[in-house]
């Protein structure tokens, strides 16, 4: 049977400033040439058409206790295809997904291996939880085993101290984040506070999650190395909800938390008006539910992107930085169309009339 060929009549934003009338999907591939005989029905697909969306924060696989089995991450693979994310970038999960890649229905997944923090300093049932000495080691097993990344937990309250601290000596961090350079991989970590972030600015890191600890001093560090921010502005939202348990045995932690979240937007815009790079990330996964990235997109503008921007976070630049294509000629047809533009008005990315991938209109 001869597949349905899709003509995607446009405008087709290939980028932020790069608009082509129109393209066609042959063969589930990307084209810019009018197929001379398409041999079969051909479907017309009219509205805006940007790259299938990115989410550089999810977790598929993993709720609030830990891994959860195959239908629940079915589910939750498919609310983010849904809400138009195409490609995702799993940051830390302890389930085994990779049947995924097996699912022509379902997302695109790049995957950070599972979280490797310090013992009894992060979520239970998350997390490798190991001791310094062991951290090199474990980086080099979990940079083999994901698709590229490695996911450290850099911060994380300590009980003893009744507040945020980092989680690994600077010393320890260096070699590690080597390591993982050595294996082929880059490095994120899940940063809360201000005190890990000089740390990791200083072993040299890649990434840093949620980044509400930046300031002044770590905003230029940042900026000068090329470290990207995936801020997770919905899931910052909720550190008040977090602290509130904490308010009377570790006011100190409570207070910081509060003063995090109070001063998000104020940071995340700071960390953007000097040239950080940042790209939409979720966390969905944990306790949030899945299918969020149009109200990630939609909160970086409260921080201060451009409308323009925070496509382009979510969109072709979160694309290129994870080193995928967009709309290219001969490319997988992964890509959503809208009724408007969302360059010009963000909130449209909320409801996509078509989400296509792999070359089939699948929702």
């Amino acid at each position: 049977m001869t597949a349905t060929v899709l003509h995607l009549t446009g405008p087709v934003l290939v980028g932020p400033d790069d608009v082509r009338a129109e393209a066609w999907v042959v063969g589930g591939r990307l084209t810019f040439e009018p197929p001379t005989a398409p041999g079969g029905a051909v479907e017309t697909l009219a509205g805006f058409v940007l790259p299938g969306l990115v989410d550089a924060h999810c977790h598929v696989g993993l709720d609030a206790h830990g891994a959860v089995d195959d239908r629940t991450s079915e589910a939750q693979a498919l609310a983010d295809r849904d809400a138009g994310t195409l490609l995702i970038r799993d940051a830390g999960s302890p389930a085994d997904t990779r049947w995924i890649d097996d699912r022509p229905d379902l997302p695109k997944v790049i995957r950070a291996g599972r979280h490797i923090a310090r013992t009894r300093r992060y979520i239970r049932n998350y997390a490798w939880e190991v001791e310094p000495d062991e951290l090199v080691d474990h980086v080099r097993i979990e940079a083999k085993a994901g698709d590229g990344w490695v996911k450290l937990v850099g911060d994380w309250i300590d009980r003893d101290a009744g507040d945020l601290t980092p989680c690994w000596p600077v010393d320890v961090l260096t070699d590690a984040i080597a390591a993982a350079h050595e294996e082929g991989a880059r490095v994120t970590a899940h940063c809360f506070g201000e005190a890990s972030l000089y740390d990791f600015a200083a072993a040299g890191t890649d990434c840093i999650e949620h980044a509400t600890g930046l300031e002044p001093e770590t905003i230029a560090q940042f900026a000068a190395q090329g470290i990207a921010i995936v801020p997770t502005l919905v899931n910052i939202a909720t550190f008040p909800a977090i602290a509130e348990p904490a308010r009377e045995k570790f006011p100190d932690y409570h207070r910081r938390m509060i003063d995090l979240h109070h001063r998000r937007y104020a940071t995340i815009g700071a960390a953007h008006d000097a040239g950080i790079p940042i790209y939409v990330g979720t966390d969905a996964g944990g306790s949030l539910r899945h299918g969020l990235v149009a109200e990630e997109a939609i909160e970086l503008t409260r921080a201060g992107l451009t409308e323009s921007e925070a496509l382009y976070a979510a969109c072709w630049g979160a694309r290129e930085w994870l080193g995928r294509p967009g709309l290219e000629e001969g490319a997988d047809a992964d890509l959503v169309v809208y009724p408007a533009d969302p360059r010009l008005e963000i909130r449209v990315l909320d409801a996509p009339q078509h989400v296509v991938l792999r070359g089939r209109d699948i929702a």
